[in-house]
């Protein structure tokens, strides 16, 4: 959810006016993608570098996520949410965990969507701690060695608990992705947008998911034009030619 800050510069007001103007988008968003059906939403709320901001850009941060939680508690146990985090939760404020910690507790049986957001998260670290979870098990003659693979990684990679992203999206113009999802993303759909997340409205998130709708997902194989005419497949020494 990029731009808040460049949002609030040039319309010459402190870059906290931009986050809560963000915020407003959050609860924007949050809520079509809820009527629209969508499964699980993960937000990039706050990164592990994130933390190396100014102290006062992280504190109006970490009060708007406050606020944030507060204030969408009722609507988020109503309408069947379930609440989830991921990242190193305990770098948190305590005045934050006091309100995140009960309505993720208060939210676990709802069924209707997932959101997830990911507060001081890192895509790597998140891999590094995965792996140092095995590597300690393997240590203590819980886990055979030859037994790593993709899917135990996986298993211990907490933003998959909502399943691989099908599609991750970033708006503020810039195209990356920003160590966020590293492992998941591997075959998710990718779109950039040029807005500012501010002002990303409903036709925005329209837009990015017909344009997800047209896309045909190979996960690596042949293409279905490919399979119905088999002499369009042709041999070469190029991997994924």
């Amino acid at each position: 959810m990029d731009g808040n800050g460049r949002w609030a510069e040039m319309r010459g007001q402190p870059r906290e006016a931009g986050h809560k103007a963000g915020s407003a988008a959050v609860r924007r968003i949050v809520r079509i993608s809820r009527r629209l059906g969508i499964d699980a939403l993960t937000l990039y709320a706050f990164s592990e570098q994130n933390w190396g901001r100014p102290p006062g850009e992280v504190d109006a941060l970490m009060g708007l996520l406050h606020e944030y939680l507060l204030s969408e508690r009722d609507e988020i146990l109503e309408n069947g949410i379930r609440l989830v985090a991921i990242g190193d939760l305990s770098r948190l404020p305590p005045f934050v965990r006091e309100v995140l910690d009960p309505l993720r507790d208060a939210s676990k049986i709802n069924g209707r969507m997932t959101l997830a957001l990911a507060l001081s998260y890192g895509g790597r670290e998140e891999i590094a701690r995965a792996a140092q979870d095995l590597a300690k098990d393997v240590a203590q003659g819980r886990l055979d060695p030859n037994a790593i693979d993709v899917e135990a990684l996986a298993a211990r990679l907490p933003s998959l608990s909502v399943g691989d992203p099908d599609l991750i999206i970033r708006t503020g113009g810039e195209q990356r992705l920003s160590n966020f999802l590293l492992f998941g993303a591997a075959y998710a759909e990718l779109a950039f947008s040029d807005v500012l997340w501010p002002d990303y409205t409903e036709n925005d998130l329209f837009e990015a998911i017909a344009c997800y709708q047209k896309r045909e997902r190979r996960f690596g194989n042949v293409g279905k034009g490919a399979l119905s005419n088999p002499e369009a497949i042709v041999t070469s020494p190029i991997m994924g030619a």
